[in-house]
């Protein structure tokens, strides 16, 4: 199913932009990865060292376990016992005793009881496993911390593409905080200049102007792609588009003025951009996953 490539290619983008760093350092990605008779469609590895600055450092190569941490990511139609019993196994088999072990799975079908009641009951304190149901929007996580965690880090129930986009954030902040400081200057001139200039009343304006920036970024120039197999919401701001692939007919990879990347759809009536650099997709893979679609 297409809607389970594009949850894939979500989990890369997540694990290149380091989302998962409360999870583990992960700075290896394997794409189609073979486990025993198993092809994983990701499999990333890490450790729990911190790579920031220096004093972390040290303080990580003193008390942070040494542990090696493998994140497994697989989808189907359905996950059924015997493939989890299995591919726990191979796991185990491949990775040393001591290295922690995530799987990630997702399936289109419900969850079924029995294999509900598996992952729920995995005793191993060093594999987590999760289990989401795209058709439901179930989800089920073994008990240990290791599945609570990754339940928590992986937050999946549809292929959601977003990312921060700093300059229209700064456009958004520099226009709150240009207002301020006409207001600063007035008042310097009319009023109180020690009040325009303490550095107290400088601060507080660059905390508003950061809050109410974030608002108007969120309001009028936040990205947001949804997409399944059937059609995808894009959000720009408050406006939203939804849309069915059986709509379009034609695709391209459009490059906007600023060197965007986009994927523009061609319908009977119109054309649509789907703005794939700002919502961090890839460009080959998704313009091959709808090309299938439309």
């Amino acid at each position: 199913m297409l809607e389970l490539n594009f949850i894939t290619d979500l989990i890369e983008e997540r694990l290149v932009k380091g989302n998962f760093r409360w999870l583990a350092n992960f700075n290896e990605i394997h794409r189609d990865y073979p486990l025993d008779k198993f092809s994983i469609p990701i499999y990333a590895t890490g450790g729990l060292e911190e790579k920031g600055f220096f004093l972390s450092k040290i303080f990580s190569a003193l008390v942070t376990p040494k542990y090696k941490v493998h994140f497994l990511f697989y989808t189907s139609p359905e996950i059924d016992v015997n493939f989890l019993r299995n591919v726990i196994i191979s796991c185990k088999k491949k990775f040393s005793g001591d290295d922690w072990i995530f799987i990630g799975l997702v399936q289109v079908n419900p969850i079924g009881k029995a294999v509900k009641g598996s992952i729920e009951k995995i005793a191993d304190s060093r594999v987590g496993v999760t289990l989401y149901s795209l058709t439901s929007k179930d989800v089920v996580s073994s008990e240990n911390v290791l599945g609570k965690g990754l339940k928590k880090q992986l937050n999946l129930v549809e292929a959601k593409f977003e990312a921060f986009d700093l300059p229209n954030y700064l456009k958004s902040f520099a226009m709150i905080f240009s207002l301020g400081t006409l207001m600063l200057v007035a008042v310097a001139l009319f009023g109180n200049m020690l009040i325009a200039v303490h550095p107290a009343t400088l601060l507080v304006m660059a905390i508003i102007s950061i809050i109410i920036g974030h608002k108007i970024y969120k309001t009028r120039y936040h990205n947001t792609l949804t997409l399944n197999g059937v059609g995808f919401e894009l959000q720009r701001g408050t406006n939203v588009t939804d849309e069915k692939w059986s709509n379009f007919k034609d695709i391209s990879i459009h490059i906007t003025p600023t060197h965007e990347t986009c994927l523009r759809l061609y319908s009977k009536e119109k054309t649509l951009d789907l703005p794939l650099s700002r919502v961090g997709m890839s460009r080959k893979e998704t313009y091959s996953i709808i090309k299938q679609l439309i």
